[in-house]
């Protein structure tokens, strides 16, 4: 078996100590979410996803199976056949709404501080680490946010520019620290719940491409400083849809106290990592 490039090991990795079919579905599930792996792409061969995985056949067919089922992936047969990712699954917009809903401001701007700290130290190394090679990649991918035109799409666009960064970065543990975060909030940021889902793909496709340029121009303070002012945006979006979602569920004779606007509980006074 060919040995599977950096890319290729954040998604195929070893699986934990679970029921393994169900991870490989669930894997298998998020990398497609995130965009790790694309409509219309081909599954490595079923004896090297074994292997990848450390799983026996009959476990592998067990997941696949059910991808099947559930209409992700299609197998064919033939000299050109193999399994193939079909479609995206379909976002649970309830559960994505009741992310906002359960989870607290404190909590939103929490996350954005690990996240700003995990991609502070992973831009960093990219100067240091990126090759060549992975300059037009990336911008590729910044300017593929700007083509999509659904909100699906969209989160797919976004997780996987700021996961193939991480690659770039040559950090295992920072490359999985980010698409752990990439899976968290992604859906979220682009879900088209309320009028602040607006978030404007031009805008975070900008910032993607001034990204990439200070990377490849070595320049770590200023790519560091333009990935921090990135995620504080993209949290003060998570909190504002947070904001007007639990607004929406208050009757109009709740008042601003009740609903938690204009409470200085948990204002998003100040941003995360300051």
């Amino acid at each position: 078996m060919a040995t599977p490039t950096p890319f290729q090991s954040q998604i195929y990795r070893s699986l934990p100590e679970i029921e393994r079919a169900d991870a490989i579905v669930d894997r298998l599930s998020k990398a497609i979410s995130l965009g790790l792996l694309k409509v219309g792409e081909r599954l490595p061969p079923e004896a090297a996803l074994s292997e990848m995985f450390g799983v026996g056949g009959a476990t592998l067919r067990e997941a696949l199976s059910e991808l099947r089922e559930r209409g992700v992936v299609q197998t064919r047969r033939g000299r050109s056949g193999g399994t193939f990712v079909v479609t995206q699954p379909e976002p649970e917009t309830d559960m994505m709404r009741d992310w906002f809903l359960s989870t607290s401001i404190s909590e939103i701007r929490d996350i954005g501080d690990e996240h700003s700290a995990i991609a502070a130290a992973t831009i960093r190394l990219a100067c240091e680490r990126a090759e060549a090679r992975d300059f037009d990649r990336l911008q590729e991918l910044a300017r593929a946010l700007v083509l999509a035109d659904t909100p699906e799409t969209r989160a797919s666009a976004d997780s996987r520019f700021h996961i193939e960064l991480a690659v770039s970065a040559q950090s295992p543990r920072l490359a999985n620290a980010e698409i752990r975060l990439q899976e968290e909030t992604v859906r979220q940021l682009w879900a088209p719940f309320t009028e602040t889902a607006g978030y404007d793909p031009e805008r975070a496709t900008a910032e993607h491409l001034e990204m990439v340029r200070a990377v490849a121009q070595d320049h770590p303070e200023r790519a560091q400083t333009l990935t921090l002012e990135h995620i504080r945006r993209n949290i003060f979006h998570l909190i504002d849809t947070k904001l007007v979602l639990g607004y929406a569920q208050a009757t109009p004779s709740t008042s601003t106290a009740a609903t938690g606007i204009g409470s200085t509980a948990e204002a998003p006074d100040r941003p995360p990592g300051q």
